[in-house]
């Protein structure tokens, strides 16, 4: 059986705002009406060529409720959602779903795939893979060459035994090559040998745990113990936290593929990106003869070559003469920049980071498995939030030890826990919750509820906060 395993890992930094550490660009549509994830999802769904098994997704806790949410959306149920304690890189979250899928199935092929690529021909990357399961079946290790279109110096490059096909049929790997300047880039483009490294990957499980064992035999013992301690949670798999810690922080590529020497690539040429920037976004999207690309409420006068997007209702951004820029904008953060650095906007992350500014990693929106909040105004002693819940979804049992909290109803209908007491507050009414009293709010209706918080206190963090019960299985601590 052909298993796709999904790494939802990342942090995007080179789409900042947009794509942050708290809600990285797979959870968003860059690209088409489907964050990336959903795409990905998608592809790797059974179709005439292709028959797949439900995809195993592999993420950290914080998302694990923002992966459900987004499969069920677009209608697809996962067959496992593994968590991993921390993020170690895609070496041992390989590992990890390759150990999970050969104790399950020990024939397993996994697909072994990024969340945020852009890949618009499903039935051609269906092909693709089609033509490896060949050299799978004879032992190998098959990665994807994307070939190129232009000489790039953001991605590392396959090294071919030889010239690939028109028809795209595998080829021995050479060597893995690192990022190149743009001279060697263009001279590898010319030779007619090298692919874009996809990281996209097909083997059989034991395989790929041959390959582990032969190559980097210190991450067998850590992985494969947090993947046999592992504890059910929910719908999901926790991977035991304890012997992770231990699993060095390492590339599947740095760890096996490099040293092994049974890999074979399909070459690929049916359209690929991996949004590793605006440019690659300005590129992947369609525009008129002026280069023009707009999103939201962004307008362009007299601009040639631009990327202008506004991601707030309340945000209108004009442009007015400009050529090759890019600006987004958000309701905390602007990025104006040329089109040509747009490898460099991870250092406005870096510098942020050091500024202590919170828009470096936090998204304005903070995703909860019940919905989702924001905060409007945030003072010394005080903030405000607006709060949105799904229907049938509820807040955990809680209290606070530093603030209290006034509740308006905006939008359909709360019902509201205070100590002992349980009533109804609807549109237009409000309720008080005094500090220290244990309350929760839910939605028992058919449409979303909003309401407005207002939090006054001497500490208006999120990790202040008690959990008594909670319906996601939550522990203490700001998300849980």
């Amino acid at each position: 059986m052909l298993y796709p395993v999904i790494l939802c890992g990342g942090s995007g930094t080179r789409l900042w705002p947009l794509s942050r550490k708290s809600y990285p660009k797979q959870f968003v549509p860059l690209v088409g009406e489907e964050t990336l994830f959903q795409a990905s999802a998608s592809r790797l769904s059974s179709s005439d060529t292709l028959s797949f098994a439900p995809p195993v997704v592999i993420t950290g806790s914080d998302f694990r409720f923002i992966v459900t949410e987004q499969l069920a959306a677009a209608g697809i149920d996962p067959g496992a959602v593994l968590i991993e304690p921390e993020g170690r890189n895609t070496a041992p979250a390989v590992l990890a779903a390759a150990l999970y899928l050969h104790a399950k199935d020990p024939e397993a092929v996994l697909l072994v795939a990024p969340s945020d690529h852009v890949v618009p021909d499903k039935a051609a990357f269906h092909a693709a893979v089609g033509k490896g399961l060949g050299d799978v079946a004879r032992g190998k290790l098959v990665t994807f060459g994307i070939r190129p279109t232009h000489p790039e110096t953001a991605y590392g490059y396959l090294e071919l035994s030889g010239k690939p096909s028109e028809a795209g049929d595998p080829v021995d790997l050479k060597q893995f090559v690192e990022k190149p300047d743009l001279e060697r880039a263009s001279a590898m483009v010319a030779a007619g040998t090298f692919l874009w490294n996809a990281g996209i990957f097909l083997f059989a499980a034991k395989d790929i745990i041959a390959a582990f064992e032969r190559h980097a035999p210190e991450l067998m013992a850590p992985v494969r113990g947090a993947v046999e301690d592992a504890a059910a949670d929910l719908g999901f798999l926790r991977l035991a936290p304890e012997p992770w810690s231990g699993a060095a922080e390492i590339s599947v590529d740095y760890a096996v593929m490099e040293r092994a020497d049974n890999l074979a690539v399909v070459p690929f040429a049916a359209g690929w990106s991996d949004l590793g920037g605006w440019d690659a976004v300005w590129r992947e999207t369609d525009k008129g003869e002026d280069g023009v690309v707009t999103s939201g409420e962004a307008h362009a006068i007299d601009c040639h070559d631009v990327l202008l997007r506004s991601d707030s209702d309340s945000l209108q951004l004009v442009g007015i003469g400009l050529k090759n820029i890019m600006a987004v904008a958000m309701n905390d953060a602007v990025l104006v920049a040329d089109m040509g650095r747009a490898q460099d906007v991870k250092k406005a992350v870096d510098l942020l980071k050091a500024r202590g500014a919170a828009q470096a990693t936090a998204f304005p929106k903070d995703h909860r498995p019940w919905g989702w909040f924001e905060s409007l105004v945030v003072g010394s002693r005080f903030q405000v939030k607006r709060i949105h819940v799904h229907p049938g979804a509820a807040l955990s049992l809680q209290s606070h030890f530093h603030r209290s909290e006034h509740w308006i109803v905006v939008e359909g209908t709360a019902r509201i826990t205070i100590d002992d007491e349980v009533r109804l507050v609807t549109e237009n009414e409000s309720v008080y919750i005094p500090l220290g009293a244990v309350h929760r709010m839910e939605n028992p209706g058919k449409v979303p509820m909003v309401l407005i918080e207002v939090q006054t206190g001497s500490y208006v963090g999120e990790d202040d906060i008690v959990r008594y019960e909670d319906l996601y299985s939550r522990g203490q601590g700001a998300k849980g």
